[in-house]
């Protein structure tokens, strides 16, 4: 599967960068020709275009690496890294085409356009378009998020591609030069564009929160294997396109033997890989009282407890230990209340005072998925 998902990576943008090539080549001509500057720096445009393609080809063929000692994982995170690059090309052709706009605009010449340069700008247009499309198509049906922000972006510069002609007609029709201005206005476009393209990159190295969709599928997934009573604290890291690696603890009776929990561990693996490529390198477990009335009396007030602290998100995990005199489980404070630690402190010294028989052990968990 990975070695066709490449071939389409590679094939789509080996296209990308032969259409951007021309496109450019032609602009250029024509800019040159016209002395557009408009028109110049949509040259520039698409000729970083064909190197962030050139570049997503090489970021796709290393993170293709079979696993080794050094990277058991894989290289499926130099997508990333790749991904950062373009990100930092494209920053840097907007920056410059800014200042060459600027020039232009303290020091203005007047273009000259023909009937060839329209017809070329307006051919790019629809070539753009075209190729947008077909791009964001491919990059949907492998699910790559670069060849699917690379259509995009296509689909964006036509855009700017139209607003290059429209100048043109004004400048013909009008003779009003708005040349200069809108080389900086495109030079803005293209710089916020790397902007962003940095930032959602440098995101995805940190680790973004899984999306809750797919966080509830896989617990839905989870809970649904026979003798699983709950699923919390899903992790999932992206090592690369297809290659996700988590954990999860589960909630299950504390009448199961360990023979019980190894089938059920394994049952689950099997399915959760199966239905969302996902492997699960940890299955940890909470115990939960079964058919225990003291129990049950314990939890029900400590919810009762936490009821009054609108940032409490979630309890979990509960377990009442009556040989040691313990009661076990954790809880989940939202990132944007205050004083966590304080809550926490509170909220202990509120379940020792009401259950004063029983040591709490508490967990401050964190806030990882839905």
């Amino acid at each position: 599967m990975n070695e066709n998902r490449d071939k389409i990576i590679i094939r789509t943008s080996i296209i990308g960068i032969l259409v951007n090539v021309l496109l450019a080549a032609f602009k250029a001509a024509v800019g040159l020709l016209s002395r557009s500057v408009a028109v110049v720096m949509d040259a520039v445009n698409n000729l970083s275009d064909a190197l962030s393609s050139v570049i997503t080809i090489l970021g796709t063929k290393l993170a293709g690496k079979e696993p080794d000692k050094k990277h058991p994982l894989g290289y499926g995170r130099i997508e990333y890294l790749s991904a950062m690059i373009i990100s930092v090309i494209v920053l840097y052709a907007g920056v410059t085409s800014l200042i060459e706009s600027v020039k232009k605009i303290l020091h203005p010449e007047k273009p000259d356009y023909s009937a060839t340069a329209l017809l070329i700008i307006a051919v790019a247009v629809v070539a753009k378009v075209a190729l947008g499309r077909f791009v964001k198509k491919k990059g949907v049906e492998v699910k790559s998020d670069s060849l699917v922000a690379s259509g995009s972006d296509a689909l964006h510069d036509s855009i700017i591609s139209v607003s290059t002609l429209a100048a043109a007609v004004i400048y013909l029709f009008f003779h009003i030069s708005l040349e200069a201005w809108l080389g900086a206005i495109i030079s803005a476009v293209i710089v916020k564009s790397g902007l962003d393209m940095l930032r959602d990159t440098v995101s995805e190295i940190l680790g973004e929160r899984i999306d809750a969709e797919t966080a509830q599928s896989v617990k839905n997934t989870i809970c649904q294997t026979k003798g699983v009573r709950g699923a919390y604290d899903l992790v999932i890291n992206n090592y690369g396109p297809n290659r996700q690696i988590g954990s999860v603890h589960i909630e299950v009776p504390d009448t199961m033997t360990a023979g019980e929990l190894d089938g059920l561990e394994r049952e689950i693996s099997m399915n959760v890989f199966q239905k969302h490529h996902i492997i699960l390198t940890g299955i940890s477990v909470y115990s939960m009282n079964i058919d225990d009335a003291e129990a049950v009396r314990v939890e029900t007030g400590i919810r009762k407890i936490l009821e009054g602290y609108p940032d409490i998100l979630q309890m979990h995990g509960f377990f009442l230990d009556k040989n040691d005199k313990s009661m076990k489980f954790d809880i989940i404070i939202s990132y944007d209340a205050p004083n966590r630690k304080q809550i926490y402190k509170e909220i202990t010294k509120r379940v020792k005072a009401a259950f004063p028989e029983y040591t709490p052990q508490i967990q401050l968990d964190f806030d990882i998925s839905d």
